[in-house]
């Protein structure tokens, strides 16, 4: 098994554990050790499947105004420490190819490997959603169908996404494409930058 079909089974892993509880608050089930690579990637995605499910929340078209706000300031949150554990992955990578002699003719990539996981993180709570509808039983046979063409494009999506990983991880291995990782530098949530916190001083 290559190491991001591993980071895909980590991250539905930690998807199911999600749905054993199936809260927000719920605590989490971590099964590995939480400074392995394992339990960072397992911690990400409960992340993930906590956000997910504080969006669908925050939809409720009768949610009290007061409650959304703080949902509001929760994903906020939320979305801080998601961008902080990619870049912690990143680190992760950029330590393990630290080595690596880069090739005279080596090309960057559009994304890192720690934001490309990201989107495979996401990618494996659409797939576990998407098969719920798709057998929904209190659905009508249209929608039904319709979620079961989706779930379909999404399969073929993670396993396109999951060779297109591994092809840059080993491209970086072997010193043809290099890393070059930005840090996210988010505005909103810093109180030097966003004009709002800074004229509230």
């Amino acid at each position: 098994m290559n190491f991001t079909q591993k980071c895909y089974d980590i991250f539905e892993r930690s998807v199911l554990d999600y749905h054993i509880d199936d809260d927000v608050d719920a605590k989490t089930r971590q099964p590995y050790a939480p400074e392995s690579i394992e339990g960072v990637l397992y911690a990400k995605n409960r992340i993930d499947a906590v956000q997910w499910h504080l969006e669908d929340i925050i939809r409720d078209p009768e949610i009290d105004p007061v409650e959304a706000l703080a949902l509001k300031r929760r994903i906020d949150a939320s979305n801080q420490e998601r961008t902080d554990m990619v870049e912690e992955l990143d680190s992760y990578f950029r330590n393990k190819y630290a080595d690596v002699k880069v090739l005279p003719d080596a090309t960057i990539n559009t994304e890192s490997p720690a934001w490309a996981l990201d989107r495979l993180s996401i990618l494996a709570l659409k797939i576990y959603h998407m098969q719920q509808e798709a057998n929904r039983a209190d659905a009508d046979e249209a929608h039904r169908n319709r979620c079961a063409a989706k779930l379909n494009v999404l399969l073929e999506q993670r396993s396109d996404l999951i060779e297109a990983i591994e092809c840059l991880l080993q491209d970086i291995e072997a010193g043809r494409k290099y890393m070059k990782v930005y840090r996210q530098m988010k505005m909103y949530n810093d109180a030097d930058t966003n004009p709002v916190l800074y004229g509230a001083k």
